[in-house]
C-alpha cells in the first residue's frame, strides 16, 4: 500500500494540463494500450488489442453490463419554446399511483409544477415535482417509455464530445458489445475496447469472465469541488450481480486467481461487496469513494482509460497505485499523444 501525503487529500493535487487536440471525439481505429507492472514499475506502449499477453494466466476479467439508454429529448414548452429533457433512470417511483421518473430538465424560463412538454411525435411530459438537488420528477403520457426512447431521443455522450451532441455512429459506438441491462446515462467506457473479437481472442489465453451490473448516473460526472477531496460528497449509483457471476468471482478468490476490474464501474461493485456476502439478484446502492489513503482489496489490476484532471475517476486509480505514480503515468500517456476521456485509449494497472 502506498503511504499517504498530505497533498493526496488536496483537490488542486490532482489537476493536469491536457491538449484539447488529445480528448478523443470519436473511437479510434486501433486504440493503445499504456501498460503499467507496479512490481517492477515498468511502462510499456503497445495497442488494446494484445492486452491479453500482459494479464497473468487464468485471470477472471470482471465487467460491468449495464447498457446506455437513449436519455436525451429536444422538444417544447407549452409556449412554443425550446425544451431538453435527460431522463436520469428508467426507474420510476410510484407517487400516488403514478410512475414519476427523475429528470433534468432545460428551458429558458422558470419551472412549475403542472409544466408540459411535447416530443414529437406523440409524447407529453409533465412536471410533477421539484427537488433540491436541481432534478425533477416527471410523467409521462405513455407506459413504454423505454420504446420511445429508443426511437426517438438521442444517445446521452460528455460535454467534451462535440459538445454532447451525439449522432447514429454513437448509438453503436457508445456501448459495450455486452451491454445487457438498461439503465446507464453514460457508458463503462473501458469496456468499449472490448470487442466481440477480442473476447474471443482472449479465451486463447484462459482468461475468464465474470459480468455485474452497475448503472452509471449523471453523479459520475459530477466535479470534486471540494478544496479538500475526503469532504467530496460521492453520488449513489446501484448494482446487482446473479448467482452465477458471484459465483464466478467467489470461486477465483477461492482458487487465488487474478482478479481484474475492466472499469471503474466494476472496481466499484467489486469493493463495495467485499466479503460482504451481499445476495444475488438484489438491487444494492453504493457511494463509496475510493482515493488515496482507501485501501482497495479486491482486485489485482485495473483496465481503465484516462480520466479529466481533478475528477474522483482519476481519484481512484491514484488509489490503485498512488498519486504522484498516477499523473507521472499521465504525463507520459500525454507526451506519447495517447488519446484521452470516453473514446480515448486504455490503461492497464497490474498491481
Amino acid at each position: 500500500m502506498n503511504l499517504l501525503n498530505p497533498d493526496d487529500l488536496l483537490l488542486s493535487s490532482y489537476h493536469f494540463d491536457l491538449p484539447e487536440e488529445l480528448i478523443a471525439q470519436r473511437p479510434a481505429a486501433e486504440s493503445r494500450l499504456l501498460v503499467y507492472k507496479a512490481s517492477t514499475n515498468e511502462v510499456i506502449h503497445d495497442y488494446f488489442k494484445n492486452i491479453g499477453s500482459y494479464l497473468p494466466a487464468s485471470t477472471l476479467l470482471v465487467f460491468n453490463r449495464s447498457k446506455v439508454f437513449p436519455s436525451r429529448l429536444l422538444g417544447t414548452k407549452q409556449s412554443g419554446g425550446k425544451a431538453e429533457l435527460f431522463l436520469l433512470s428508467t426507474a420510476p417511483q410510484k407517487v400516488n399511483n403514478e410512475d414519476i421518473y427523475p429528470a433534468l430538465i432545460k428551458t429558458t424560463s422558470s419551472k412549475k409544477i403542472g409544466d408540459q412538454y411535447s416530443f414529437l411525435p406523440n409524447l407529453k411530459a409533465t412536471l410533477k415535482t421539484i427537488n433540491n438537488d436541481g432534478t425533477f420528477g416527471v410523467s409521462f403520457s405513455t407506459s413504454d417509455i423505454i420504446s420511445f426512447l429508443e426511437a426517438h431521443a438521442k444517445i446521452p455522450i460528455p460535454p467534451y464530445i462535440r459538445n454532447g451532441e451525439s449522432d447514429e455512429q454513437d448509438r453503436k459506438n457508445y456501448q459495450t458489445t455486452y451491454a445487457l441491462e438498461v439503465g446507464s446515462v453514460a457508458a463503462p467506457t473501458a469496456g468499449l475496447h472490448f470487442t466481440e473479437a477480442l473476447l474471443e481472442k482472449l479465451k486463447s489465453f484462459k482468461i475468464a469472465t465474470a459480468f455485474v451490473t452497475l448503472h452509471v448516473g449523471l453523479g459520475t460526472f459530477k466535479p470534486v469541488k471540494t478544496a479538500e477531496i475526503k469532504d467530496h460528497q460521492m453520488h449513489s449509483e446501484n448494482f446487482f450481480f446473479d448467482e452465477i457471476n458471484n459465483e464466478l468471482i467467489k470461486s477465483a478468490r477461492c482458487e487465488k486467481k487474478k482478479i481484474f476490474a475492466v472499469g471503474t464501474t466494476s472496481l466499484r461493485v467489486l469493493e463495495s461487496s467485499f466479503e460482504k456476502n451481499l445476495e444475488p439478484n438484489i438491487t444494492y446502492s453504493t457511494n463509496i469513494f475510493l482515493h488515496p489513503g482507501v485501501e482497495i482489496k479486491s482486485v489485482d489490476g485495473l483496465i481503465t482509460n484516462f480520466h479529466l484532471p481533478q475528477s474522483s475517476l482519476l481519484m481512484l486509480v491514484s488509489s490503485m497505485i498512488g498519486r504522484e505514480k498516477a499523473l507521472e503515468l499521465y504525463d507520459i500517456a500525454i507526451k506519447e499523444q495517447y488519446r484521452f476521456f470516453s473514446y480515448g485509449d486504455g490503461m492497464l494497472i497490474i498491481r
